[in-house]
């Protein structure tokens, strides 16, 4: 219902997300009935993962198109220790290549914390250049519950940079579309 009024007043866009959209029931039957409505031209999931192999080929039979991935460290304990559920990265990484196999483009979101994981910057990298997926490094941000506004753990979008040039020559690159939040860089 409210897809629809948004659908209604231009919104052409939908992400699912909030703890974890792929443990709800038959995701993919909310999924074909948000591809039905008349201006939805894109549909896309925030995600840990885990569930994809099980459901990126009905998902994007549904006409999902894109996914979203969490994914923090290829560090296995540091992963499980950030996630505190102990998930593996191997979990992680098999969903994401279940989504590419099922034709969905992919981007990894990695939240970075000076002291916790700010060392896989360049691993992160590594490991996704060449893939087709997108990387996004998202700055740490305290919503002042955690840990009173202490800055301490927060890497700037400009040290993460500069990080990443020191090791790729990168430069600016321009939005994928019109309002885009991020500051996208390409490697030269």
């Amino acid at each position: 219902q409210l897809a629809k009024m948004f659908a209604s007043l231009g919104v052409k866009k939908l992400r699912l997300t909030g703890g974890e959209p792929l443990v709800r029931k038959e995701l993919f039957r909310l999924i074909e009935l948000l591809n039905s409505i008349d201006g939805i031209e894109d549909i896309a999931l925030t995600t840990n993962g885990v569930l994809l192999p099980m459901e990126a080929e009905r998902l994007k039979k549904a006409g999902l198109q894109r996914v979203t991935v969490s994914l923090d460290s290829l560090d296995d304990a540091k992963f499980g220790k950030i996630n505190g559920r102990g998930v593996g990265v191997d979990a992680v990484l098999k969903g994401i290549d279940a989504a590419k196999k099922a034709g969905m483009s992919v981007k990894i979101n990695m939240v970075v914390r000076r002291g916790v994981n700010d060392d896989e910057i360049i691993p992160m990298a590594r490991y996704f250049r060449g893939t087709g997926h997108i990387l996004r490094y998202i700055e740490y941000m305290d919503v002042g519950n955690t840990n009173g506004w202490n800055m301490e753990e927060v890497v700037t979008k400009k040290e993460i940079v500069q990080r990443l040039n020191k090791e790729f020559s990168l430069e600016p690159a321009e939005a994928n579309y019109f309002g885009e939040v991020a500051s996208r860089y390409r490697y030269q």
